[in-house]
Protein backbone atom coordinates (compact mmCIF):
# COMPACT_ATOMS: atom_id res chain seq x y z
CA UNK A 1 0.00 0.00 0.00
CA UNK A 2 0.96 3.70 -0.47
CA UNK A 3 0.16 7.09 1.02
CA UNK A 4 -1.07 9.24 -1.85
CA UNK A 5 -0.82 12.94 -1.87
CA UNK A 6 -3.98 14.52 -0.70
CA UNK A 7 -5.13 17.42 -2.37
CA UNK A 8 -5.72 20.88 -1.27
CA UNK A 9 -8.31 24.07 -1.79
CA UNK A 10 -8.28 25.74 -3.91
CA UNK A 11 -7.41 22.77 -6.34
CA UNK A 12 -10.26 22.31 -8.61
CA UNK A 13 -10.97 18.74 -8.85
CA UNK A 14 -12.40 19.15 -5.46
CA UNK A 15 -15.57 20.74 -7.54
CA UNK A 16 -16.75 18.66 -9.89
CA UNK A 17 -18.82 15.91 -9.08
CA UNK A 18 -17.33 12.17 -8.80
CA UNK A 19 -18.66 9.67 -11.58
CA UNK A 20 -20.00 6.24 -10.32
CA UNK A 21 -17.33 3.30 -10.42
CA UNK A 22 -18.56 1.05 -13.41
CA UNK A 23 -18.83 -2.99 -13.13
CA UNK A 24 -15.57 -3.81 -14.66
CA UNK A 25 -13.39 -1.25 -12.41
CA UNK A 26 -14.23 -3.81 -9.83
CA UNK A 27 -11.50 -6.02 -8.47
CA UNK A 28 -8.18 -5.92 -7.34
CA UNK A 29 -6.72 -2.87 -8.78
CA UNK A 30 -10.00 -0.97 -7.02
CA UNK A 31 -9.35 -3.22 -4.03
CA UNK A 32 -5.51 -1.90 -4.04
CA UNK A 33 -6.61 1.64 -4.27
CA UNK A 34 -9.31 1.57 -1.75
CA UNK A 35 -5.90 0.33 0.46
CA UNK A 36 -4.16 2.98 -0.26
CA UNK A 37 -6.65 5.30 0.38
CA UNK A 38 -6.85 4.19 3.87
CA UNK A 39 -3.26 4.42 4.46
CA UNK A 40 -3.62 7.64 3.51
CA UNK A 41 -6.26 8.36 5.54
CA UNK A 42 -4.64 6.90 8.62
CA UNK A 43 -1.30 8.65 7.86
CA UNK A 44 -2.99 12.20 7.44
CA UNK A 45 -4.23 11.29 10.31
CA UNK A 46 -8.52 11.95 9.08
CA UNK A 47 -11.27 9.38 10.01
CA UNK A 48 -12.51 9.68 6.60
CA UNK A 49 -11.22 10.75 2.39
CA UNK A 50 -13.08 10.37 -0.53
CA UNK A 51 -11.69 9.39 -3.79
CA UNK A 52 -11.48 13.17 -5.60
CA UNK A 53 -9.15 14.48 -2.46
CA UNK A 54 -6.55 12.24 -3.97
CA UNK A 55 -7.27 13.07 -7.54
CA UNK A 56 -9.28 9.92 -8.46
CA UNK A 57 -12.72 10.61 -10.01
CA UNK A 58 -14.57 8.17 -8.89
CA UNK A 59 -17.16 7.53 -6.02
CA UNK A 60 -15.11 6.33 -3.66
CA UNK A 61 -14.99 6.78 0.20
CA UNK A 62 -13.34 4.88 2.94
CA UNK A 63 -14.26 6.23 6.82
CA UNK A 64 -13.16 4.90 10.43
CA UNK A 65 -14.63 6.23 13.37
CA UNK A 66 -12.27 4.94 15.75
CA UNK A 67 -9.10 5.91 13.51
CA UNK A 68 -7.09 7.38 16.34
CA UNK A 69 -8.01 4.63 19.14
CA UNK A 70 -8.48 1.70 17.59
CA UNK A 71 -7.66 1.88 13.67
CA UNK A 72 -9.74 -0.51 11.58
CA UNK A 73 -12.35 -1.34 14.58
CA UNK A 74 -14.71 0.78 12.24
CA UNK A 75 -13.61 0.90 8.76
CA UNK A 76 -15.35 0.84 5.91
CA UNK A 77 -14.61 1.25 1.92
CA UNK A 78 -17.60 2.30 0.22
CA UNK A 79 -18.01 2.48 -3.53
CA UNK A 80 -21.23 4.03 -5.18
CA UNK A 81 -22.26 4.79 -1.81
CA UNK A 82 -25.99 6.49 -1.72
CA UNK A 83 -27.72 7.92 1.31
CA UNK A 84 -31.71 6.18 1.17
CA UNK A 85 -32.91 7.48 4.03
CA UNK A 86 -32.22 10.28 6.81
CA UNK A 87 -34.17 11.00 10.11
CA UNK A 88 -35.88 14.42 10.51
CA UNK A 89 -33.34 15.55 13.56
CA UNK A 90 -30.05 16.87 13.12
CA UNK A 91 -26.96 17.50 14.96
CA UNK A 92 -24.99 20.64 14.88
CA UNK A 93 -21.17 19.31 14.30
CA UNK A 94 -17.67 21.28 14.07
CA UNK A 95 -16.62 19.96 10.96
CA UNK A 96 -12.79 20.10 9.65
CA UNK A 97 -11.45 18.63 6.24
CA UNK A 98 -7.82 16.94 5.14
CA UNK A 99 -8.54 19.24 2.27
CA UNK A 100 -9.02 22.53 4.03
CA UNK A 101 -6.10 22.22 6.49
CA UNK A 102 -6.86 24.95 9.13
CA UNK A 103 -10.32 25.28 8.76
CA UNK A 104 -13.33 24.41 10.89
CA UNK A 105 -16.61 25.51 10.50
CA UNK A 106 -20.30 23.87 12.79
CA UNK A 107 -22.21 22.10 9.97
CA UNK A 108 -26.07 20.98 10.17
CA UNK A 109 -26.08 17.20 9.54
CA UNK A 110 -28.35 14.25 9.92
CA UNK A 111 -28.31 12.55 12.90
CA UNK A 112 -28.90 9.12 11.39
CA UNK A 113 -28.59 7.57 7.81
CA UNK A 114 -29.25 4.27 6.14
CA UNK A 115 -26.71 4.09 3.13
CA UNK A 116 -25.87 1.57 0.69
CA UNK A 117 -22.82 0.74 -1.48
CA UNK A 118 -20.85 -1.93 -3.02
CA UNK A 119 -17.99 -3.88 -1.93
CA UNK A 120 -14.56 -2.62 -3.91
CA UNK A 121 -12.93 -6.24 -4.21
CA UNK A 122 -16.02 -8.33 -5.74
CA UNK A 123 -18.82 -5.45 -6.04
CA UNK A 124 -21.45 -7.20 -3.32
CA UNK A 125 -23.97 -5.11 -2.23
CA UNK A 126 -23.92 -3.64 1.52
CA UNK A 127 -26.45 -1.80 4.04
CA UNK A 128 -25.86 0.05 7.15
CA UNK A 129 -27.39 2.68 9.28
CA UNK A 130 -24.54 5.16 10.51
CA UNK A 131 -25.47 7.74 14.18
CA UNK A 132 -24.01 10.70 15.18
CA UNK A 133 -20.41 10.65 14.49
CA UNK A 134 -20.56 8.26 11.43
CA UNK A 135 -23.47 10.13 10.22
CA UNK A 136 -20.85 12.98 9.90
CA UNK A 137 -18.42 11.55 8.66
CA UNK A 138 -20.01 9.64 6.09
CA UNK A 139 -22.08 13.06 4.94
CA UNK A 140 -18.80 14.96 4.70
CA UNK A 141 -17.24 12.33 2.79
CA UNK A 142 -20.33 12.07 0.47
CA UNK A 143 -20.19 15.63 -0.20
CA UNK A 144 -16.64 15.53 -1.68
CA UNK A 145 -18.09 13.29 -4.30
CA UNK A 146 -20.94 15.60 -5.05
CA UNK A 147 -18.30 18.32 -5.14
CA UNK A 148 -18.64 20.30 -2.47
CA UNK A 149 -15.95 20.77 0.35
CA UNK A 150 -16.56 22.77 3.97
CA UNK A 151 -15.45 26.15 2.29
CA UNK A 152 -18.57 26.06 -0.13
CA UNK A 153 -20.56 25.96 3.42
CA UNK A 154 -18.97 28.78 4.87
CA UNK A 155 -19.98 32.86 4.79
CA UNK A 156 -18.51 34.55 1.91
CA UNK A 157 -16.11 36.65 4.35
CA UNK A 158 -14.65 33.61 5.97
CA UNK A 159 -14.48 31.82 2.81
CA UNK A 160 -12.30 34.56 1.14
CA UNK A 161 -9.94 34.80 4.66
CA UNK A 162 -9.04 31.65 4.12
CA UNK A 163 -8.63 32.08 0.60
CA UNK A 164 -6.58 35.09 1.08
CA UNK A 165 -4.25 33.27 3.88
CA UNK A 166 -3.65 29.84 1.62
CA UNK A 167 -2.82 32.07 -1.49
CA UNK A 168 -0.02 33.90 0.99
CA UNK A 169 1.61 31.11 2.34
CA UNK A 170 1.82 29.74 -1.15
CA UNK A 171 3.61 32.80 -2.20
CA UNK A 172 5.97 32.73 0.44
CA UNK A 173 6.86 29.06 -0.02
CA UNK A 174 7.18 29.62 -3.29
CA UNK A 175 9.43 33.00 -2.57
CA UNK A 176 11.61 30.72 -0.15
CA UNK A 177 12.43 28.86 -2.87
CA UNK A 178 13.53 31.37 -4.94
Amino acid sequence: MAVLPIITAPHPVLAHPARAVRDEEFGEALSTLVGDMTETMYDAPGVGLAAPQVHDPRRILVIDSCASDEPGQRLFTMVNPTIVERSAETIPWRETCLSVPGFDIEVQRSQKIRVTWRNPLDGETKEAWFEDYESVIVQHEMDHLEGTILLDRASHFKRSRYLKRVSKARRNTQEAVL
